[in-house]
Parts: C-alpha cells; structure tokens; sequence
C-alpha cells in the first residue's frame, strides 16, 4: 500500500478479516503527514456504518497517540453535534472519518471547494457493501465531485469478500479505466474451520430458521468463550433469542442486536460484548461488518446464509486474528437447506464467491446529488455532465436522460410545473443553472440521503425511555394488553400516543415482531451446485442419512431433474390438486410467478386456490387438475400480463414512495416538523396518481419502474426460469404427494393455520402423514 502510494495509484485491497486492512489504507496517509504536515483535510474516510468509523477513530488515534503525531482525527455523522459540524467545514481535522450520507451534505456546502481543495486521500471501506446499491451511485457521484474541487487525490478501497476485483477496481476508477487501480491482496490467513451441524435425531422436513437446534447450540455457546448467532431476519432474531433463553440451564448471559433496537440498546450490548461479559449475541446483518472482537469463537448461522460471501463475512467476525482459524457453523432449517448448507463449504473451499452484479445508476440518486450540487454553488450543465459521467455508473448517461434530470428539478415534470413549490432550480442563462431560493438549500439538507425507513412507530415506556422501533404494519395490528416480543423482553401494550406505542414489561407469552422486506434469495451459484448435488448420486454419501434416504426415494418414484430441467409435478392431496415447480430460483422470484401463473390458471378455468413458495420451488393448489403445465410458462407472461401486475400490486407504489423521496419530490422534513410517516406515503399516493393518468413517462415513474423489477421481484431470476420452461421442462403426474414436495406441502398447512400448542399437535400429525404417504414405495 506504501508503495502504491509513492507511485501515487488508485488501489484496492482486498483482505482477509483480521489482516489490517484499515491501518494499510491509513499508514500511507499517516506517512505523509510525518513527512509534510498540513493544516487541513488530508484524508477522508468513507464507511457504510455509522459505528464502524467511530470503531476506526478508536483503533486509528493509537498509534497516532503512541507516535506522539499532531495529527487531528475526527468523526462526521448524522449523529456529530451541529457546532462541531460547523467548524469542520471551517477548521477539518487532517483526517475525517464519515459515510457517504454526510459526505454529500458536505459537497451541499459553498465551502466544500475549499474544504476539499487540498484532499491528497479517499479510503473507502467495505466497498463491498454498498458499491452496487443506491448508497454506492451516491458516494461515485460524490467521489465525481471530489476529483473536481481536487485533482490531484488518490482513491483508496478496501474489502475482504469479492468475487470479481476488476468490478470494484472498474467502480474505484475516475474514468472506468480499470488498470488505472492496483490491485493489492492480502495474505489468506488461516483457512476458517467450517461445518454444518447435524441434527440430533433428524434434518427437519419444512422451515428455515434451525429452530428445533435450539437446546444443541446452547451446548455450543456453553463450550466456547463467546459466540455471535447469526439470523437473517430479526422477526426470527428474536424468535431465536427466546428459543435459546429457555434452555439456558446455566443462565449464561446472552444478548440480542438487530437495527431496530434503539441505539443505546445496541450500544449497551456491544460494549458488553467487547468487554466479555456476554457469553452470546444474537444478532441480523447489523453486526456483518465493522465490529470487531478478539474473544469472539464460533460464529453459527441459524438457517442458511444464502451465500458464500455472505457466509464467509460473517464468520470473518471470529477471531479476528490472522494467524488462527475462524470457527463457523451453518445450523440448516430443512433438507434442502442441509443441501445449500454443503453447497455453501463447497463454494468456499473451491474459493467461489457470491456473483457481482452491477446496474446503471439510479436516477433519483442523480436528481438529489445534481441539487446538492446546485446547493453549494451555480453550476454549467455541459460541464456537469461531463463530471458525473467519469462516475462508474452513470458513464453511459445520455442526453435526453440528463435533461429529464435537470427538468425534474426545475419543474417536478410536464404533470407537476403548476406548482411552485417543485421549482427548485431556475435556468439563467443557456446552461447555466443555479438554485431558485435560498430555503431549497436549507430543505435539500434535511432531507438528503438515499436510505428510505419503512414507516415505523416508536416503542417507549412511561417514563419516555426509547426501546427501538417497530414498523407501522405490526404496529397498527396491536391493542391495549397485547404482548409481544422485543429486545429479548415480553413488553405488554399500555396505550398509544401519537407515533408511539407505549408499553411495560410483562410476563404474559407475546407474539414475535413481524417486518416487511424482502427475504434474502440463494444465492445463483449456491443454486446451482444444488441442482448438481440432485442429479450426482456420487455426491450423496456426504450427507446424512435421512437426507439420502430422500433423495432416493423422490429418484424411485418421481425423478430428480438435471441441472438445465426443470421438473414440474403435479398430483392430487386430501380433495385438491397441485402442481409443484422445482426451478431453485429464489423465494421472491417464486412469489412472482405465482402471482403470474395463478392468473393464468384463473383464466384457464383451473380454479387456482392458494400458492406458496420457498427458494427451491413453488407450489400452487386448484380444485381442477393441470394436465398439461407448458402453457402456463410461455415466454409472454412475462410481457402485459407481468406489467399489469406490478401496476396493481403494491411494489410500483411502495417503489414509488422510495424514488420520490430520494429525488426531492416529496419531502420528510420540514424546519422544525417531522411528517409522519403515514403523511409521506399520502403525499406520495397522491403524485403517483397524477403522473401516472397525465405523464406516464415521468421519469421517477420510470426509476420506480426500475426498482420494482430489479431489486423487488428479481426480474433476471423469472426470465431464465420461463426462458428455459418450454425447452427443458419435464411433467411428472405422480399419483400422490412427492417426497420433493413435502418441505412446500408441510408450510400450506403452516401458513394457514391459526396459531395455538393444539394447532400446533395437528400440524406435526399433518406433517408425518405427508411424509408417510411420500417415502412409501408401493
């Protein structure tokens, strides 16, 4: 890294956990600054997380401090008193340390050409974890800026789990020239121990949380120094943590970590952990990055990690010593889960990581960072233009596309120029554009940034102490003595004031939190090496013995598909019958084409009653049979009929609701008043009802139309399954359930079910008369 920088290169490194990365960027910067001390801005650090630059202040001022170096390090967040915000831009210390959030609001400022005119360093961490999102289009354009107001400054990024380098390094590159970015690797450290647990008795048939493994982790967190049990979601987060607590026989102490939780209370059991005195930590991907602990030894995954990268990060949290090995457990939900838990080691071992998958920039994000511009100073719109295409990705950003940009903030659009209040930029002159007053600077601030919060309501106790937020869906099903559990407490409901909900702890048994979102997809490759498990008998001795005892008997009286076939299913159960698609293309990749393919059957007098789905198949139940599946999966689904159903399902609008705060059509925050969130989602309800009958085209209407079919219904994921449906598919009509079929058949029965122990007896009843019925041979 030292040598890069004295042949003053872009570089990226990339790491292993524990091997110093954060001092390799640093020790450059710190090597300059010995040798030529300066007042004002050296280097700046960018970091996805808030926590994780406060943790690089902490590690980065002692050395600073142990070499007796004048050298000012200081941090800059939403979180940064406002004095010391003002001064920064006034008086920087030699090194700040912020998140892409707040380097924009910077930029948003006339002093930013000064403040940054003598920035010799840009260290970008964890360039991994947002690259490719909106936050990523947000920090290339500020990146843009950066090399405009300083010519002359050198761009750091640092990662520990990539799969493609040339990406990243094309991304980190000020013109997309990739062999202008070194590339420097760390040594591997140690190769991580990596195992699945098995199952006392057997690997369930249906779920995917690794719930009923419950009694043996705990044997696990008692026979290691500290361990972070990681969950995907925090519904099951919490799920998990009370699943541990009653079978913590030794009372250990053991805490929970999600981002939902208040930040004092994340606050208070990282310290805790740090310090020891926590046994475990159940956490989300809130704890994926940034924090680190020496004692931590074992890392499990309850459920699968639904990627290699994703998997490799998390155990990356152990240990954090180069020279040792870090200890990592996959605790598998079902069998095809124990099949994705093998497929994630194998990809491991053969050093596969998770595909990078790169789009174009979004345009909200360019709308807000053309106006933060526009905040800190006039600009010419040519030589915009030419800035923001040196940023990766908006390198092909034509013309017509940039006026619409320039014409959104001007006007709001053809449907919107009537009203004054979207008239943010004026035009004074050919090109030349400026902001109309000085207010829209003042709302700009306010409102910036890229990460849009699902409407929440605020938990609290009576005496106003905040304990997290929950989302307003949840929320809005609670009354008064309701229970639920959160933050490992049962918290009884008192009463509701405003956007708060007030509450007590409570021994009463409560529900779990739900949350929206979507759920995380198997990764593609994972996908496909568990198709090649299916049809490589060769591979099966690997597994357990119930799991190749399913294996064989779905070979007997069903088939187990090629890795290109794909199989569909279809027979009759208890008076109903289904039909099974086993494509492996992800859970929301399903949901959608269940949406679509139960139209169809609608449509075609097949009288479709319910479906569900899991990552590896989707089944759809009718009360007429499906003799003849191929009709259903013709490539036009995927043409009107797939357009009409985004527009009437919720995704374009709750899309919608994203991009339109993102780009400054609707705004969260007023001078002194918050709107709700309910007050956000009525403004936008109401803009996406105009453009949509007056201007179709708009162009946030397009950015929507974007979000919703990339990130929301993983468009590229349905388009290969029905593209290879008519050439690969193969229909068996069996004469009853399938032992394939089990793992989807157990969750209809689940998912319909009221809740309740009784329920509960019936369900488990259910559940081995299926699998009796599927393993028979006869």
């Amino acid at each position: 890294m030292v040598d890069a920088a004295r042949k003053g290169e872009d570089v990226l490194l990339v790491a292993a956990t524990g091997a110093g990365k954060t001092l390799a960027g640093f020790l450059p910067s710190i090597i300059d600054l010995i040798d030529s001390p300066l007042e004002g801005l050296h280097t700046l650090y960018i970091s996805p997380l808030k926590a994780l630059a406060v943790d690089v202040q902490r590690n980065l001022l002692t050395p600073i401090e142990e070499m007796d170096l004048p050298i000012r390090v200081e941090t800059r967040s939403g979180d940064t008193p406002s004095n010391r915000k003002q001064r920064q831009r006034s008086r920087p210390p030699q090194m700040l340390l912020t998140t892409p959030e707040s380097l924009s609001l910077l930029l948003s400022y006339p002093e930013a050409q000064t403040m940054f005119a003598g920035l010799k360093t840009i260290i970008v961490d964890e360039i991994h974890a947002f690259a490719k999102e909106k936050r990523g289009d947000l920090l290339s354009l500020a990146l843009s800026r950066l090399q405009r107001l300083a010519p002359e400054v050198r761009r750091i990024g640092l990662s520990a789990t990539i799969s493609d380098p040339d990406a990243y390094r094309g991304w980190l590159s000020t013109d997309g020239d990739i062999d202008s970015v070194a590339l420097v690797r760390g040594e591997p450290g140690a190769t991580p121990e990596l195992s699945i647990l098995t199952p006392q008795d057997r690997v369930p048939w249906a779920g995917h949380s690794g719930r009923y493994a419950a009694r043996q982790v705990m044997d696990l967190i008692e026979a290691h120094d500290a361990s972070i049990i990681f969950c995907n979601t925090r519904s099951l987060c919490e799920l998990i943590f009370q699943d541990l607590w009653s079978v913590n026989d030794r009372q250990l102490p053991i805490g929970v970590h999600h981002g939902s939780l208040s930040i004092e209370a994340r606050r208070k059991v990282e310290a805790a952990m740090a310090e020891g005195r926590l046994r475990a930590l159940v956490a989300t991907a809130s704890l994926d990055m940034g924090l680190d602990w020496g004692n931590v030894d074992l890392v499990a995954q309850m459920g699968s990690p639904k990627g290699s990268s994703r998997f490799l990060q998390r155990v990356g949290r152990a240990n954090h010593r180069l020279d040792e090995a870090s200890k990592g457990m996959i605790v598998p939900g079902n069998r095809f889960e124990y099949l994705e838990a093998r497929a994630c080691l194998d990809a491991i071992a053969d050093d596969e990581l998770d595909p990078e998958i790169f789009r174009p920039g979004a345009l909200d994000v360019l709308a807000q960072h053309v106006m933060g511009v526009a905040c800190a100073g006039p600009f010419d719109e040519a030589e915009l233009l030419a800035e923001i295409r040196t940023a990766a990705p908006y390198a092909s950003l034509d013309k017509e596309t940039w006026r619409k940009v320039l014409e959104l903030n001007a006007t709001g659009g053809y449907a919107l120029k009537a009203y004054d209040k979207y008239r943010r930029l004026v035009e004074t002159g050919p090109g030349k554009w400026r902001i109309s007053t000085p207010k829209v600077a003042a709302r700009h601030r306010l409102n910036a940034g890229v990460i849009v919060d699902n409407v929440m309501m605020d938990l609290r106790f009576r005496n106003g102490r905040h304990i997290g937020r929950v989302e307003e869906s949840f929320g809005s099903t609670l009354s008064i003595g309701d229970a639920f559990f959160f933050s490992g407490m049962s918290l009884e409901v008192e009463g509701f004031k405003d956007s708060d909900i007030l509450v007590r702890a409570s021994r009463k048994e409560g529900r779990i939190v739900s949350y929206g979102g979507q759920r995380m997809s198997m990764s593609t490759h994972l996908a496909r090496r568990v198709r090649q498990f299916l049809a490589d008998p060769t591979q099966w001795r690997r597994f357990p013995d119930d799991v190749r005892e399913w294996l064989d008997v779905q070979s007997r009286r069903s088939l187990l598909p090629e890795p290109h076939e794909l199989l569909v299913e279809t027979f009759p159960h208890e008076g109903h019958h289904y039909m099974c698609i086993y494509s492996f293309e992800g859970w929301n990749a399903h949901q959608s084409l269940g949406m679509l393919v139960t139209k169809r059957m609608d449509e075609a007098g097949l009288k479709p009653m319910s479906w569900v789905a899991n990552d590896y198949a989707l089944a759809i139940s009718s009360i007429e049979p499906v003799a003849d599946p191929r009709p259903l999966f013709s490539p036009d689904i995927l043409e009107e009929e797939f357009r009409e159903w985004v527009e009437e399902s919720h995704l374009l609008r709750r899309a919608f609701r994203e991009v339109a705060v993102i780009g400054g059509l609707v705004e969260r925050q007023h001078p002194g008043q918050r709107k709700t969130g309910k007050q956000v989602s009525f403004s936008t309800d109401l803009i996406y009802d105009v453009l949509k009958k007056y201007e179709p085209s708009h162009l946030l209407l397009r950015a929507a139309w974007d979000d919703a079919r990339a990130r929301m219904t993983e468009l590229g994921r349905l388009v290969r399954l029905v593209d290879r449906a008519a050439e690969t598919m193969i229909h068996v009509a069996a004469e009853r359930v399938t032992p394939m079929a089990v793992p989807l058949m157990v969750n209809i029965g689940r998912e319909q079910a009221p809740g309740g122990s009784a329920d509960e007896a019936l369900l488990v009843a259910a559940e081995e008369d299926l699998v009796a019925q599927a393993m028979r041979l006869d």
